[in-house]
């Protein structure tokens, strides 16, 4: 099973997704960590990301998890996958690919977007993300509100990862 936390900037996606590889006891994998460094420089002069820019950055997280379903290894991710064509690429039809959108309003991510450090992505940038956000319905991802604790976040996602 490979699960990918998903969201705009601020949502929580990594803080979460370690929490559920530790409660999965599996690897955790930050899809920004693919990001090419012209992408990160476009993103902290806040220089919203195109199509174009995301294309290889998403095929390379695509060959992560391709990785780590030929190990036959559990694994967490995280990628915004704002757009439906972006998740339809990680998942590559493959039904063992779930995503887990971490869902917020506009007012909790700036809040913590203003409160965050050390991070290359400009909080100019949310309302980019908020507009380009397809969100996922019931039958793309398990959905879950950030205003929850992190800790109970996991044990929803968990618990609706059972009744799958």
């Amino acid at each position: 099973m490979i699960l990918i936390a998903m969201g705009v900037s601020g949502a929580g996606k990594t803080r979460i997704g370690e929490l559920l590889a530790e409660r999965l006891h599996c690897t955790f994998t930050d899809g920004d960590a693919f990001h090419s460094e012209a992408n990160k420089e476009k993103m902290h002069k806040g220089i919203p990301l195109t199509d174009e820019d995301r294309w290889p950055w998403l095929k390379t997280i695509r060959a992560a998890i391709e990785e780590k379903q030929r190990a036959h290894e559990t694994a967490v991710f995280t990628c915004s996958s704002l757009k439906r064509s972006y998740r339809d690429i990680l998942r590559a039809g493959d039904t063992d690919v779930c995503f887990v959108y971490l869902k917020g309003t506009r007012e909790v991510l700036e809040e913590r977007l203003t409160a965050r450090t050390g991070h290359f992505f400009d909080p100019s940038l949310l309302q980019s993300q908020l507009d380009t956000l397809e969100e996922p319905g019931q039958d793309e991802a398990i959905s879950v509100s950030i205003e929850l604790t992190p800790e109970r976040i996991v044990d929803n996602v968990l618990d609706q990862l059972k009744r799958r």
